[in-house]
């Protein structure tokens, strides 16, 4: 058994009937795939993705965070679906048909995902989607539950034999309870900590960084901190309030979702050209998405929007489970029309969130989920979700950009031709996401939105193309 951290229950907390915290990936497959070919792949590797075997073990009142337990037999008839696109099978009726399942909570009383073969997409092709709670993975362990299904080669991969069941660890209710409330006695301690260690850092954390005088004092106390250690202070990042956009407010319990494919090596030729990171240039062509999406719409603030940047903390060789990420938040540089400009705009910002990260590793995520006492957490979200609601929030948009493998990958044979993220909306983060996942020479990118706020979301696809295009145009220009 394995207790959830305080940021994974933070992802069930959350939880209403519009904010829904599944995290998928859309498989593009070339090839022919059936269901039996996944339920023999999943009976023979599923040993190989610890998440996809457990459920959740709740303590007695919500005393202390639930615990994961191995289920010694997963109904893979329940968990493994399919269904057909009517015809002609275009992009847009899968991307509808991914928002509506993406939209839908897992059930609890299960492990917490559901995988779904989708068949009569255009051009021969198939696609497999497959969704897990993110209180389960995080972008990086989501990877690697995808990478044990994957092959490198149309020929499967010998896998070793499936352990035998064997007895678990086991704990009782009595036993949940008394470690609850020994937590609970020491959580006056955890809020000491977090505000001792918070203060220098007051400034990286959505809603706090905008109060007066949050940045004075995040400021001089790192200051003070770098005197008395001899290490140069994290440099300060600017004070950020995010304006009101189309996108901004409580969400719906639907969703819109579109995805595309852009050129790695174009972003590579732009990020050459001007001496910036893939990262840079990703984040760039967003910005240039979203300014001319908000330009459509006549609704383009005078003001940068405000991105929120997962980032991961895992350092190298940590493959636990759960969630090891933080978010920082940066100025997206939409106000600027000049695509040079903005990129460069997009690089200092990143630079500066980027040198904060690797002088003084932002845990404040983990801290004040720690501070708080389990049995308020799932209240307090809550209620921080009701008071953003009606407000631009803390940030405008979730930005992300996950690194994936450079190679042709296989399922039973099929060809991965593109795997895009589908990816969390909340009242707090704001009814838009884009994420990035690499793969075999190109950037997958997928983007999920709440319909009634961005119905149109196939334009911001266009929009990101034509954002890259632009760029790579400059450098051929020079």
């Amino acid at each position: 058994m394995r207790q959830l951290s305080a940021v994974d229950t933070q992802f069930l907390n959350f939880e209403t009937a519009t904010n829904v915290a599944n995290i998928a990936g859309l498989a593009i497959l070339d090839g022919v795939l059936t269901r039996g070919d996944l339920l023999s792949l999943l009976a023979g590797r599923l040993h190989l993705a610890a998440p996809l075997r457990r459920r959740l073990a709740f303590v007695p009142f919500g005393l202390d965070h639930p615990y994961w337990v191995d289920e010694p037999r997963i109904d893979l008839d329940y968990h493994v679906r399919e269904l057909g696109l009517a015809p002609p099978g275009s992009d847009e009726q899968l991307g509808e048909q991914v928002a509506r399942l993406h939209a839908r909570p897992l059930d609890r009383r299960r492990p917490l995902w559901e995988m779904y073969l989708i068949h009569g997409l255009a051009g021969d092709r198939m696609a497999l989607y497959t969704k897990v709670h993110h209180a389960a993975v995080d972008g990086i362990t989501g990877a690697d539950v995808l990478a044990a299904l994957l092959d490198t080669s149309p020929e499967p991969t010998a896998t070793s034999s499936v352990p035998a069941p064997r007895d678990q660890e086991r704990i009782s209710t009595g036993e949940m309870l008394a470690k609850g409330v020994a937590k609970a006695v020491a959580n006056p301690a955890n809020t000491v900590r977090f505000l001792v260690d918070a203060v220098p850092h007051l400034d990286e954390i959505p809603v706090v960084s905008q109060l007066p005088g949050a940045g004075l004092v995040s400021r001089v106390t790192r200051d003070l901190a770098g005197r008395l250690t001899g290490r140069d202070p994290a440099p300060a990042l600017p004070r950020m309030t995010p304006p009101r956009t189309p996108f901004s407010g409580r969400i719906s319990g639907h969703r819109r979702f579109a995805f595309t494919t852009l050129s790695l090596a174009d972003v590579k030729r732009v990020k050459n050209a001007f001496g910036v990171t893939v990262n840079d240039v990703v984040m760039t062509v967003c910005a240039g998405a979203l300014r001319q999406w908000l330009i459509k719409h006549d609704a383009l603030p005078d003001r940068p929007l405000v991105a929120g940047v997962p980032f991961s903390l895992r350092t190298m060789g940590n493959q636990s489970a759960g969630n090891q990420v933080t978010l920082m938040i940066t100025q997206l540089a939409t106000q600027i029309a000049d695509p040079v400009e903005r990129l460069l705009a997009v690089r200092d910002a990143m630079t500066v969130i980027k040198d904060r990260s690797s002088l003084a590793p932002a845990h404040w995520l983990q801290q004040v989920s720690d501070m708080m006492p389990s049995a308020l957490t799932g209240l307090a979200a809550r209620a921080a979700f009701d008071l953003f609601a009606g407000t631009a929030g803390p940030i405008n948009v979730v930005i992300s950009n996950v690194p994936g493998p450079q190679l042709p990958l296989y399922v039973s044979g099929a060809r991965l031709l593109a795997y895009h993220p589908v990816s969390v909306i909340t009242d707090m983060s704001g009814g838009l996401n884009v994420t990035v996942f690499s793969y075999d020479g190109s950037l997958d990118v997928g983007v999920v939105a709440c319909r009634e706020m961005v119905p149109d979301v196939w334009t911001i696809t266009d929009h990101l193309r034509a954002a890259l295009s632009e760029l790579v145009l400059i450098v051929e220009q020079q």
